[in-house]
């Protein structure tokens, strides 16, 4: 435990009135005031934004965007402390570049835990509640995540990373799971894909499945097909857990109704659109209308490497209206808009790719093969375990058939295949988000 000093207990006891405080709604103008103040005052200590003068917000609409790139490049000189100064450090995966340095202090971790945790509350809601971690623990932050969020909320949980070398493998994982019971099942979904189609392989999933409720995928970026396919199988609801990043921390969570939520306590949002950077509070975020844009955040309670109005990279889009009866802005998640491949002149985005596959066909995977010029492409898809190849043709014509109709893109070749390379779908720290499913081929 974190806060057993008497400062800790302090700051937990401040981020949880001001997170519970806010009742499920945008904060005014004079919240964001504050908090914006005092995360450019921290900023100030870093070699990035030294120099920049005292806070305004004139001086906070003036300041140019801090690029993705830009972070990664040099990542030392947005830190407010020196990494080996930290309570926990962390790094990136690296799965678009070097791996990042990313230390936090008590405060990061605190305010960070509180935010996520309150947030789900209302979906880890029932007393039998049991959670099984299958979140990576080592080096990234995302399995810490779920064990303090549990301690907070007084969850009994355990974690079991199946990719735990020498400690946990598939065998022990079917035996804890049995031993467990869990009803909440955090994980990413690319190991659920490949867990799933071993149960089916064992003949274990009615069993393994009978106590689970719950499916909270994070550490990757799903669709809603594919979440949709996974409740199935599980005979649970599969939601998006949360969604964040290393460097930000949690800028999104679940709710009971199956959609995601901005923490707008927790990170001021701003839209970078074709007309300009927006603030995410207006239009899309305060009315009915919806915006799509690259996310643009600044994170509220940053504290050992506050960053000022960082562009995420990732294309979201934001609406309203969630019959959970949260008034904070919902968001969906396209991906990064570097992820898209260029295919036969048609610029093809992942989570396109996903959502037609996982509702067009039964496949547990795919594979993008393209040769170097992107002028030919085949798409090779994992056969379900327990699938039928003779109904196999009528899926590769509907799946033809919705890819020209929805995005103008006829394959040279589509084809099932028994199973694809495990890093296809082994997701979150093995893999960048994607990526691994695209294959350039060489010329002949």
């Amino acid at each position: 435990m974190i806060w057993h000093h008497e400062e800790r207990i302090d700051t937990l006891a401040q981020a949880r009135r001001e997170m519970c405080g806010s009742g499920g709604r945008i904060p005014d103008a004079h919240f964001y005031e504050r908090k914006l103040a005092e995360v450019w005052r921290r900023a100030g200590n870093s070699p990035a934004y030294a120099g920049i003068g005292g806070y305004s917000p004139a001086a906070f609409a003036a300041l140019p965007v801090t690029a993705r790139e830009e972070l990664k490049a040099r990542p030392a000189d947005f830190l407010a402390v020196a990494p080996n100064a930290a309570l926990r450090y962390y790094e990136t995966t690296g799965s678009t570049g070097a791996p990042t340095p990313t230390p936090r202090l008590a405060e990061d971790v605190i305010w960070n835990t509180v935010s996520v945790a309150e947030a789900w509350r209302e979906v880890l809601d029932r007393p039998d509640e049991r959670v099984l971690n299958l979140l990576p623990s080592d080096v990234v932050p995302v399995g810490d995540l779920v064990a303090q969020a549990c301690d907070y909320l007084d969850v009994a949980h355990t974690r079991a990373y199946p990719f735990t070398t020498g400690i946990l493998d598939w065998d022990r994982l079917a035996d804890l799971w049995c031993n467990v019971a869990p009803t909440t099942v955090f994980v990413a979904p690319g190991v659920a894909l490949q867990w799933t189609r071993l149960a089916k392989q064992r003949r274990m999933l009615d069993k393994l499945s009978d106590s689970v409720r719950r499916l909270m995928l994070l550490g990757e970026v799903n669709t809603p097909a594919l979440r949709a396919r996974l409740g199935r199988w599980w005979g649970a609801t599969a939601l998006d857990g949360s969604y964040g990043s290393t460097e930000t921390g949690t800028l999104a969570t679940a709710c009971t109704a199956g959609n995601q939520h901005l923490l707008p306590t927790a990170a001021y949002f701003e839209l970078m659109t074709g007309q300009g950077l927006v603030p995410a509070g207006a239009g899309a975020c305060a009315g009915t209308d919806s915006g799509t844009g690259e996310l643009v955040v600044t994170p509220l309670n940053a504290y050992a490497r506050p960053l000022l109005r960082l562009n995420t990279g990732d294309v979201v889009t934001l609406t309203t209206g969630c019959p959970c009866g949260r008034r904070t802005p919902l968001v969906r998640v396209h991906g990064r808009s570097s992820d898209t491949t260029q295919v036969r002149g048609v610029a093809l985005a992942p989570g396109q790719v996903e959502e037609i596959v996982y509702a067009a066909t039964t496949a547990t995977g795919y594979l993008i093969e393209v040769d170097a010029t992107g002028t030919w492409a085949r798409l090779l898809l994992e056969r379900e375990v327990d699938g039928y190849r003779s109904g196999e043709p009528a899926m590769v014509q509907a799946l033809q058939n919705v890819f020209e109709r929805s995005l103008g893109l006829a394959w040279d070749q589509v084809a099932f295949v028994n199973t694809l390379p495990v890093n296809t779908k082994s997701g979150a720290a093995q893999k960048s988000w994607k990526r691994s499913n695209v294959r350039v081929l060489e010329s002949a």
